[in-house]
């Protein structure tokens, strides 16, 4: 049923938010400074948030939780085109909600504008290569170990988090509802559209190359 995806895909996307802002804050907070400290914590927090959610909302809605995801499968034709675009709907607006939501926990300001500045050549190739390693961990898993995505996933966005000079957004709603918090994962506004167009990027050319790369038979001589 259409409307349980879509509640699927709202809570799973709301809840990435929560896990992403609210460990920001709490590793800040308990860090005395030290960024490094404090990034451990949050990616940490990010990749297990990740396993539980794929478990949880797989069965119901595939949990993309993102739209460059939702983007690949409309390419591989598992989606149509409505579905996807809804999809995409209730991913933004719950990536908004968990912002919110996580805020109120905290007693901070519900609506802010994120100040840290995450911009340039390097932050931008970071994306595209973030979102290319996530399309390809999904379809890669999918189509030789299908019961280990939810693992893969979280440990690959554990890792890209620290090898990216971005920190592994590659997620447009996660960018979106992210220059809504100035918090340790705030992305100012103005820096947002360009990480948004790279992730999308990221999932125009993975997702080409997985299909090639994972094709079911090669024709002789290929």
């Amino acid at each position: 049923m259409l409307t349980r995806r879509l509640v699927a895909e709202f809570l799973g996307t709301a809840g990435l938010l929560a896990v992403i802002i609210g460990a920001g804050i709490m590793a800040v907070n308990l860090s005395g400074g030290n960024d490094g400290v404090a990034l451990i914590g949050t990616t940490a927090a990010i990749g297990a948030g990740l396993v539980v959610l794929i478990w949880l909302f797989a069965p119901v809605s595939g949990c993309h939780i993102n739209p460059a995801v939702t983007l690949a499968f409309l390419l591989r034709k598992e989606i149509s085109g409505r579905d996807a675009g809804l999809y995409v709907l209730v991913q933004a607006a719950g990536g908004l909600a968990g912002m919110l939501v996580t805020h109120l926990m905290f007693d901070l300001p519900l609506l802010q504008t994120a100040t840290q500045v995450r911009t340039g050549p390097g932050q931008w190739v970071s994306e595209v290569v973030a979102t290319f390693g996530l399309i390809l961990t999904i379809f890669g898993c999918i189509k030789v170990r299908p019961q280990a995505v939810a693992a893969a996933v979280g440990i690959y966005i554990f890792a890209a988090c620290w090898f990216t000079a971005s920190t592994s957004f590659a997620n447009p709603a996660v960018t979106l509802a992210r220059s809504f918090t100035d918090t340790f994962c705030g992305i100012r506004p103005v820096d947002a559209p360009m990480f948004v167009l790279m992730e999308i990027a990221g999932a125009l050319i993975a997702t080409p190359f997985a299909a090639w790369l994972y094709r079911a038979k090669d024709a002789p001589g290929s």
